[in-house]
């Protein structure tokens, strides 16, 4: 059942700061569970009212908390009023449940810790993508769980997210299920090209539908088997892999295997190498540390990245937005990325 809160935006992150975002390794607490369960990044997150807000571009904001396979997902939406159900309480909702949009959607998942959840980078409406962000169901507020490449919760985690768009979403807003697409932080880079992408693509991207991919500072092989469905799937989604020259040491040969692996998924589905470098594309140029895309800061080059998004996966130049820098280099021949030192 879905629940919503009243809105009020002044309680500031606490411990969810961009530092956060980076793939961490949970270390054990002499605490009593009472205490850390009051101390946890996902208690502290739950601080923050949920409500209706209005977005950057005008259109309206709904942060509400769905159960899905036992797991509590907290969500935000972005879109237009008269694109929100009824009974989804934004004002103006004209919409009745389960209704087709004209919009389609761009799921975001957050690095570790949350940050992005809560910037919500992705939520202006973005060549016919509404935005939304999914906040991990953990006590650190990792998506996947577990603690840095080793995503224990991978599995549950990227089906209740396959669920929550499939059954949840659609009750509070109308929109195009044939046009649904992910970009990845960090952490929720990994969850998604480690068990999202091998598990669930043909869910969002098989014959008739539309879906790009974009992974932001992290990546993994599959650490589940990828089924022929999912892999042809696969063979007709968008797929870009940004990273930075100062990326963290843990995740600069993580990276490349990842491409490596979806590359040879797609050759092994029957793309050539020229259909191979036009579907998917590489580039870690910028002189900056983990997610620092604009060579500044955490939260700035994650921004960057999410207006950058049609540009990069929705068939743009590849520009990011506000520099002269191109993005899209073909995978082929450019597998193994040349990292100047790590973050």
């Amino acid at each position: 059942m879905l629940t919503v809160r009243s809105l009020s935006l002044l309680l500031a992150l606490g411990a969810l700061s961009a530092v956060e975002a980076a793939p961490r390794k949970t270390k054990g607490q002499k605490s009593s569970a009472g205490q850390q369960q009051a101390t946890t990044a996902f208690a502290q997150a739950q601080e923050i009212p949920q409500g209706i807000s209005t977005a950057t571009d005008g259109g309206m904001i709904l942060d509400t908390t769905a159960m899905v396979n036992g797991l509590p997902l907290r969500f935000k939406v972005s879109a237009p009023a008269d694109q929100f159900t009824a009974d989804s309480g934004v004002t103006g909702g004209a919409q009745t449940a389960g209704a087709a949009g004209d919009l389609g959607l761009n799921v975001l998942l957050h690095g570790d810790g949350g940050q992005s959840f809560f910037d919500f980078p992705n939520q202006a409406v973005q060549n016919g993508l509404a935005g939304a962000v999914v906040l991990a169901p953990d006590p650190n507020l990792f998506w996947g769980g577990g603690s840095g490449l080793d995503r224990t919760d991978g599995v549950a985690h990227s089906q209740a997210v396959a669920d929550l768009i499939a059954t949840v979403m659609p009750q509070v807003l109308a929109f195009n299920s044939s046009k649904v697409s992910f970009t990845g932080v960090s952490g929720g880079s990994l969850m998604l090209s480690g068990f999202f992408m091998p598990a669930h693509m043909a869910q969002f991207a098989a014959a008739g539908q539309e879906s790009q991919v974009l992974l932001n500072c992290g990546g993994l092989e599959p650490q589940v088997d990828v089924s022929a469905d999912n892999a042809a799937a696969l063979a007709a989604t968008r797929v870009h892999f940004q990273s930075t020259q100062q990326e963290l040491a843990e995740l600069q040969p993580a990276i490349p295997a990842a491409i490596q692996a979806y590359e040879q998924i797609v050759t092994d589905a029957g793309l050539d190498a020229a259909a191979v470098g036009a579907l998917q594309t590489v580039d870690n140029s910028p002189n900056g540390g983990h997610c620092e895309f604009d060579e500044q800061d955490f939260v700035s080059g994650v921004q960057l990245m999410a207006d950058s998004f049609s540009a990069v996966v929705g068939g743009g130049d590849g520009v990011l937005v506000g520099t002269n820098v191109n993005v899209l280099n073909p995978v082929v021949g450019n597998e193994d990325l040349a990292f100047a030192a790590a973050a």
